[in-house]
């Protein structure tokens, strides 16, 4: 694939998940209307995500957060005369405890990164990282049920030199990978091999790669 046609492939993806923001979205948006060929780029990667969510059932939120939430909404009841300012110095507060909390615990922002192919070149993985690339998120496009004896291994394999394993990925769902010693190079190569339960026992691919993409 051409460097314009991979770079127009990720940006379809990107527009598709919705991670495609401000001006490049805009600009992007009157490319497609224009393209009939990058239209059909955008409606295929919009028919793959789709399915994503399917085996995604509601989760109630604990009743924890409900009484959290509670304790830190202001109190409704006037503040006293003799101390006005007291009541905006709670909800001063509480918002900032709010705002700390929150950027404590949110997930990390993903982007697509690079599409994982078998070997008849078909996209069946989308990796995508956060900002800083410190997080990815693998997604199979076709989830599927695999072996009992067997797992699915994510590595990262450096130009020239040898395969870093990110750890074990799930067949039928998302799986998040911190990369913690390891760096994206942009010549590096992300790969999947099918490997015996619980990983490689060597530290390397043992069974055969099935799915790879260059960065």
């Amino acid at each position: 694939m051409k460097h314009d046609e991979k770079r127009d492939e990720m940006l379809a993806a990107e527009y598709a998940l919705g991670t495609l923001r401000g001006g490049a979205r805009l600009q992007f948006q009157k490319r497609v209307a224009a393209e009939p060929a990058l239209a059909a780029r955008v409606a295929r990667w919009q028919n793959m995500f789709s399915t994503l969510d399917d085996h995604l059932a509601p989760v109630a939120p604990p009743e924890r957060v409900w009484k959290r939430i509670a304790l830190e909404l202001p109190d409704k009841r006037p503040a006293r005369k003799s101390r006005p300012y007291f009541g905006w110095l709670v909800a001063a507060s509480l918002a900032a405890l709010t705002v700390i909390a929150w950027y404590s615990t949110r997930a990390p922002e993903f982007a697509p990164l690079v599409v994982l192919n078998d070997a008849q070149q078909r996209g069946q993985w989308v990796v995508s990282a956060d900002a800083q690339r410190q997080h990815l998120s693998v997604t199979p496009l076709k989830p599927n049920a695999l072996a009992t004896q067997n797992s699915l291994q994510l590595w990262l394999i450096p130009g020239g030199q040898a395969p870093i394993s990110l750890g074990l990925l799930q067949a039928d769902a998302p799986t998040q990978v911190t990369l913690r010693h390891a760096a994206l190079a942009p010549d590096a190569t992300l790969a999947i091999s099918l490997e015996p339960k619980g990983g490689s026992p060597t530290g390397l691919p043992t069974g055969p790669v099935l799915y790879s993409g260059k960065l």
